[in-house]
């Protein structure tokens, strides 16, 4: 799903050359079609299921989309000019401005993203609220300093208590202030005491008990939609589907089904 930063955010579903508006559909029935294909997003080829991370098993082990600083900017090599699979891709998506921040996703959790897309990344976690801490100039630093700060915070998101709408309620400006004393000296230059600071609101009501289900091969899942928070469409039953999670499926949307 596409997420557009407004008040409250504007999610849209891609459907072929179509995207169609969500916010629209919440109180009505909408149903997902899954086909029994699936693209992988590196090789594009087709199958009738991935293995992780949108990928294939081959491309998981060996696409730079798939490289191990995807998912732990600390084991960066770009910026010494050293591959990990394909120095050419790593380097345009390592090389970047990169922020790391605070987020109340259920809790409070420390991450890292590109800065060029960090409102997206935001988003699609379903934060509440986000406060960047840090602004560095390449990925493996972010990765530094988000090492640091595991040891005080986690860096995972509560998606049920994000889903329920539970909020820690700390002050981000103090705990901003609290986490520089965390950083390591050689990467301490780099903490951004006035950081953006953002609140999001999504179209969605609180759900205090949510069942998570996965679209299957040839499966219909189909209900009332009741809100959508981060990349999660929310049904008025309780169940929940992380869309994410479903990278890669062929799925047929029916609206008002």
């Amino acid at each position: 799903m596409l997420l557009a930063f407004q008040t409250p955010i504007q999610v849209y579903a891609e459907a072929g050359a179509h995207l169609l508006h969500l916010n629209g559909q919440i109180g009505k029935p909408l149903a997902l079609e899954s086909r029994g294909v699936w693209s992988c997003k590196s090789c594009e080829e087709t199958f009738t299921s991935l293995f992780r991370m949108g990928c294939c098993k081959k491309c998981f082990f060996e696409s730079p989309m798939a490289g191990d600083s995807i998912l732990r900017p600390e084991l960066s090599t770009a910026h010494l000019g050293q591959a990990d699979r394909d120095l050419a891709y790593e380097a345009r998506y390592q090389l970047q401005p990169h922020v790391v921040y605070l987020a109340d996703s259920g809790g409070l959790k420390v991450g890292v993203t590109r800065k060029s897309q960090w409102h997206t990344r935001w988003m699609d976690q379903g934060a509440s609220r986000v406060r960047v801490i840090a602004e560095t100039s390449n990925r493996y630093e972010a990765g530094v300093i988000e090492v640091a700060l595991k040891a005080h915070y986690s860096d995972k998101t509560s998606w049920r208590h994000m889903l329920a709408g539970v909020q820690s309620g700390e002050n981000l400006a103090d705990e901003a202030r609290r986490a520089a004393t965390f950083f390591p000296d050689d990467v301490a230059h780099f903490f951004t005491p006035d950081g953006e600071e953002v609140t999001l609101q999504y179209p969605a009501d609180k759900v205090p008990k949510v069942t998570s289900v996965k679209l299957e091969a040839y499966q219909r899942l189909e209900g009332v939609l009741a809100g959508i928070r981060g990349q999660y469409l929310l049904f008025s039953d309780g169940r929940v589907i992380n869309i994410r999670a479903h990278e890669g499926a062929h799925v047929t949307w029916v609206l008002g089904a």
